[in-house]
């Protein structure tokens, strides 16, 4: 739970991260929560941080329900985490200390230079303006005695005006040109959006597989639209003229192989009257740009974000529903025709799908490990993890933090034969491959699509519409299942928006997880 509370000092709110200890673990811990200070008032990074914990203190808790460790050994874990979360907070001590030391030693730099100017400014001024003072002061003699004040002493008079009127002139451009006009800085140029996408997103090991891809086709779709241009000169107009692009393409667009420049589409999708993208797909757009520019904004390479606050009509165009029984008994009974993916690997994806409600990517990436016994139940561990492949980090992660959960094996999976996957290697359905823009399934995904549409499945119905089955199916049920216990088997948020539903999400047992389960019958 993140927990906002207003700074005595300021008034900003200060994030703290909360979360109870599971009932079984309190006694060998010694705490009913885990709390900690998040030291920081900026709202996102605060949710940033609390992902990071929430995600430590469930591996925490389920090493203290599987494994039966110790009451040494958890709390070793426990203090891992702790002194974890007091290092990353150090880091970031010394980084930000390290930034104020720089603008201070350039602000005392700038301060040095300009008392540099103003001594050589009075240098040069202060012998002219003594001759000016000296000057005045003999006027002032000669002025003072009126009856000496001839014909010939006004003559005289008025030429040392002249002459002191000179040397005020010659005093005023010295100060022009030494004193008030700081050196001109060089105007550097500003990095171009391809750099500033490379920085912030693509070497950025928190981002997803899936962020890092759809910021990959937005940029790209830029700089084919406008080229690689510097950051500083794309204004809310170029936003705006790129806006309208978008809306003009065609609602297949990126789907399919496509030989037409990007301004050619937009003319022939209009021509030949067809549909276009949804307001939806045009505001992620501008969200990955926007996050960039959050970016760029806070570091001062640009003054503003031009792809923020934009209004989009999300409605969605096409309403994605679960199978109706006659969609399912067609799929099912259909031969699988796709030869890219065994008829095995299919059927097993399927099942997983129709008995446990699970998103493609989580079954696509379940990993051998990831299938345990759990009070003796055989079950599905959801869970981000990083695993070094040919060489390479692979960082997965689900959806949300509530994604991140425990799913018992239905007992048609089993009977099925589900367990048959496991194997010696990494992952459980060995035979899907990692696409080059680092997403596992997508042959899967694509074979399916293709399939399913050449049964004549209407768009509406996708792989994720098993899901709806799932969650329908559950919601409608008549025995006493709660919907805390259904949020939980599926990863959703939980419906009810109390403390308790926050606080307790992870304390649910297995085996209520497991009645949900079986209430799936078809």
């Amino acid at each position: 739970m993140l927990r906002a509370i207003p700074s005595q000092r300021n008034g900003q709110p200060r994030y703290h991260f909360r979360r109870l200890v599971p009932v079984a673990l309190r006694p060998l811990l010694g705490k009913t929560e885990i709390s900690l200070v998040l030291h920081t008032s900026d709202k996102l990074v605060a949710r940033e941080r609390a992902a990071l914990l929430y995600a430590r203190t469930g591996q925490l808790f389920q090493a203290g329900k599987m494994k039966n460790p110790s009451k040494d050994d958890l709390i070793a874990l426990y203090e891992k985490i702790i002194a974890e979360h007091e290092a990353l907070r150090q880091v970031e001590k010394e980084r930000n200390e390290a930034v104020r030391n720089a603008e201070r030693a350039r602000f005392l730099f700038e301060k040095m230079e300009l008392v540099t100017r103003q001594t050589e400014f009075l240098n040069n001024v202060t012998p002219s303006m003594q001759k000016i003072v000296t000057g005045i002061q003999a006027l002032r003699h000669k002025l003072d005695k009126q009856d000496a004040v001839t014909a010939a002493d006004k003559k005289g008079l008025h030429d040392q005006i002249d002459n002191l009127n000179q040397l005020i002139m010659n005093c005023a451009t010295k100060t022009a040109n030494l004193a008030p006009n700081p050196p001109e800085k060089k105007k550097t140029k500003a990095p171009s959006l391809s750099e500033m996408a490379e920085r912030f997103v693509y070497n950025d090991p928190s981002k997803s597989a899936g962020t890092t891809r759809d910021t990959g086709k937005t940029v790209a779709l830029f700089i084919e639209a406008f080229g690689d241009c510097p950051v500083d000169q794309i204004t809310g107009t170029v936003a705006g003229e790129f806006r309208d692009l978008l809306f003009g393409l065609p609602a297949n667009h990126g789907k399919g192989k496509s030989t037409l420049p990007l301004r050619e589409t937009v003319k022939q999708t209009a021509e030949l009257g067809a549909a276009t993208v949804s307001g939806k797909t045009v505001k992620n757009h501008f969200s990955r740009l926007s996050s960039i520019w959050t970016h760029l904004v806070q570091r001062e390479i640009v003054m503003r974000n031009p792809w923020a606050n934009w209004k989009f009509d999300t409605t969605k165009k096409i309403e994605r529903r679960a199978w109706s029984e006659s969609e399912l008994t067609l799929l099912l009974r259909t031969p699988w025709t796709r030869k890219v993916i065994s008829k095995r690997t299919y059927q097993g994806i399927v099942q997983t799908a129709l008995y446990t409600g699970m998103r493609l990517g989580e079954i696509c990436n379940l990993r051998n490990k990831d299938v345990e016994v759990i009070d003796g139940i055989p079950c599905f561990h959801i869970q981000p993890y990083t695993e070094i492949i040919n060489g390479k980090q692979r960082d997965w992660s689900p959806k949300t933090a509530a994604g991140t959960r425990i799913v018992p094996i239905h007992s048609k999976l089993l009977e099925a034969g589900i367990l048959s996957f496991k194997n010696a290697g990494l992952y459980f359905f060995d035979e899907l491959t990692i696409a080059s823009n680092g997403i596992r399934g997508s042959d899967f995904a694509q074979a399916f699509s293709k399939f399913k549409r050449e049964m004549g499945i209407p768009e509406e119905v996708t792989f994720h519409s098993f899901r709806h089955l799932v969650s329908t199916k559950l919601r409608n049920q008549k025995s006493d299942i709660r919907e805390l216990w259904i949020d939980a088997l599926l990863g959703h948020e939980a419906t009810h928006r109390s403390q308790g539903t926050t606080n307790y999400m992870s304390g649910i047992d297995v085996r209520n997880l497991q009645r949900v389960v079986e209430a799936l019958t078809y």
